[in-house]
C-alpha cells in the first residue's frame, strides 16, 4: 500500500494547491525529525496546515500526539491547523467510527483545548484503502478531491 499512499498524498497535495495557492504545499514535510503527509505553508502569517492522511495506522492518536508536543515545545512559528483525515477502515458498518478514531480525534481535541494556536479537525476520507496486492478502488482520485474540499472548508 506504500505506493498507493504516496499516490494518495501527491494527489491530496496537488487538489490543496489548486484550491489554496496562497500556501506552498509539499509532502513529506518535516517537524523536526517528525514527517507530517502533506502540509501547507503560508507566504503570511496565516497557519501552517498540516494533514495527517490516516489510511490503516495501527495507533492514529499518535499523529495528533506528537504534533501537539511539538507545538507545546515550540517548535512552530505561527497557529497550526492540524486536519486528520481517516479512512473507511476506520468507520463501522453502524455508522459509526471505530475505538482507533475516536481515540484519536479525543486527543487531537484535548490538545485544541490545551494549546494555544493549535486547532485540530477531523475529516473523513471515503475510499477503502486496498488490501496489499488488490488494486485501488476506481474513484480514489474523486474521493481524495472531495476530501480536498472538506480541508480546505477547515481551515
Amino acid at each position: 500500500m506504500g505506493e498507493f499512499t504516496d499516490a494518495v498524498h501527491a494527489r491530496l497535495r496537488d487538489a490543496l494547491a489548486a484550491r489554496d495557492p496562497g500556501r506552498e504545499w509539499t509532502t513529506e514535510w518535516y517537524v523536526q525529525r517528525t514527517p507530517v503527509d502533506v502540509a501547507g505553508v503560508p507566504d503570511a502569517d496565516a497557519p501552517l496546515v498540516l494533514v495527517e492522511v490516516e489510511m490503516r495506522r495501527a495507533d492514529p492518536a499518535n499523529n495528533p500526539v506528537k504534533l501537539a508536543r511539538h507545538a507545546a515545545d515550540g517548535a512552530f512559528d505561527r497557529p497550526v491547523a492540524l486536519v486528520h483525515l481517516f479512512s473507511d477502515y476506520y468507520a463501522l458498518a453502524d455508522g459509526g467510527h471505530s475505538s482507533k478514531r475516536e481515540n484519536a480525534e479525543f486527543v487531537g481535541g484535548l490538545a485544541s483545548d490545551a494549546l494555544d494556536g493549535f486547532d485540530y479537525h477531523a475529516v473523513d476520507l471515503a475510499l477503502a484503502p486496498p488490501v496489499r496486492g488488490d488494486d485501488p478502488p476506481a474513484d480514489w482520485e474523486d474521493a481524495v478531491e472531495n476530501a480536498a474540499d472538506r480541508v480546505t472548508d477547515r481551515v
